[in-house]
């Protein structure tokens, strides 16, 4: 009888606090994943404002810098945008890593709960404890917070699905009923509609997509008639049709990595249209995005490649549970050596890029300034040690199930320790 109290006892000591119910159901710890790719889209912005004056319009309190492709008459006695015109990088950075967050966070609940529903999470779970799976949270809870973040995210990048006022006003246009003037441009970034002595409203429809995109595909992970996650493209899976490894290289690696340099840009060149009343032609304007959001993509396939990794042994150490499950992720319709060659081509890639981008701008073809850029694509080579070890793991050691759960972390760690690497040396270069 005292056996049994203290039992109990044991057992009751055991169940974790709501908050911590909330946090494991979160998973804080994977947002890595999704954040370390901004900042690297952060460094990027901060190497092409210096290489590409002329593309990447100055900064509020840059009055003196000017943007001298085309050297126009910006009719203020200066060539530069005033003071609160232009977009502030910083901000951009730190509302779209915050978008970026929530929707990982979404993901991440509606995963715990539909994961659950369907069968996937059951007591034979390899990975870490899941809140919904073990009764810590019901599913309609675990459904809320999800929708509650979803929410969250939607009002972060609200101001890239409707037209938002930004900006002061530099220039003329027709008068409107309160006595100021409107003048509405078509460009090749936007719309934008310039208001007099107030500003311009601006629309675009790219981060649109991005947005509505990225909302819908976090419960379309694993939820739905066809959750991409079951379907076999698990590293383009959407969860159970195995397009979960292309969700997470396309949203996790191109989207997060390109899409700080792709605000700053059009953000620049938009200030420049509405309140410099620069009118740079299409033509040029296409051949200016195209060199710095050129470089953005290429720098985003090694840090989505990583991300996708993470999923890869993930999936790997789960496919036996998956099958009962329905979950047709890669590993699942292509077998385990499928899984594990994967992996290593993912991680070796990665390092490979840093090798060709070092080449390319030792010999003046990366984008940068020839040799004083080149010592710096090297930095993230520092993490190879660690790479080393995850490939002797996953790739040639033959670990399987549960042992496979410190790799799962130790590829995430090392994701994050490569790009913020790469995102140092991107900072530094001259």
């Amino acid at each position: 009888m005292v056996a049994t109290r203290k039992k109990r006892n044991t057992r009751a000591e055991a169940i974790p606090s709501k908050f911590q119910v909330w946090k494991l159901a979160m998973r804080p710890h994977t947002l890595t994943a999704s954040v370390v790719p901004v900042a690297v889209g952060y460094a990027l912005s901060l190497r092409m404002i210096r290489e590409h004056p002329d593309v990447f319009f100055p900064l509020p309190h840059d009055v003196h810098r000017a943007a001298p492709s085309y050297g126009h008459d910006y009719g203020h006695g200066h060539d530069a945008l005033p003071p609160g015109a232009g977009p502030s990088l910083p901000l951009l950075s730190v509302q779209f890593a915050s978008f970026a967050a929530l929707v990982q966070i979404s993901t991440n609940l509606h995963n715990d709960y539909a994961d659950y529903v369907r069968g996937a999470d059951t007591d034979e779970r390899l990975g870490q404890e899941r809140a919904t799976q073990r009764g810590w949270l019901t599913p309609y809870e675990t459904c809320r917070g999800c929708a509650l973040c979803l929410c969250a995210a939607l009002w972060v990048g609200a101001r890239y699905l409707i037209p938002i006022h930004e900006g002061m006003f530099c220039g003329g246009g027709g008068e409107t009923n309160d006595g100021t003037t409107t003048t509405t441009t078509t460009t090749a970034i936007d719309d934008v509609d310039v208001v007099g002595g107030g500003g311009y409203y601006r629309r675009d429809p790219v981060m649109a997509l991005v947005v509505l995109s990225s909302v819908f595909n976090a419960v379309a992970y694993t939820g739905g008639p066809f959750p991409l996650g079951y379907v076999g493209l698990g590293d383009v899976s959407i969860g159970y049709s195995g397009l979960g490894d292309l969700f997470v290289f396309l949203y996790f690696g191109i989207v997060a990595t390109v899409g700080v340099p792709y605000l700053y840009l059009t953000r620049s060149m938009t200030a420049a249209y509405a309140c410099l009343r620069h009118p740079t032609p299409a033509a040029a304007t296409a051949s200016l995005l195209w060199r710095p959001l050129r470089a953005s993509f290429l720098h985003s396939v090694p840090v989505g490649s990583l991300a996708t990794a993470i999923i890869v042994v993930n999936n790997l150490r789960d496919r036996r549970t998956d099958v009962t499950a329905g979950k047709r992720t890669t590993a699942v319709r292509f077998g385990e050596k499928f899984a594990r060659v994967e992996y290593f081509v993912l991680v070796l890639g990665s390092y490979a890029f840093c090798a060709c981008s070092y080449l390319l701008s030792s010999t003046g073809r990366g984008g940068g300034d020839g040799s004083t850029t080149a010592w710096t694509a090297l930095l993230p080579l520092a993490s190879f040690p660690l790479a080393m070890s995850q490939l002797r793991a996953v790739a040639f050691g033959g670990k399987d199930g549960r042992a496979l759960n410190d790799h799962v972390g130790g590829t995430a760690k090392l994701q994050m320790i490569y790009c913020l690497l790469m995102a140092a040396g991107l900072a530094i270069s001259p």
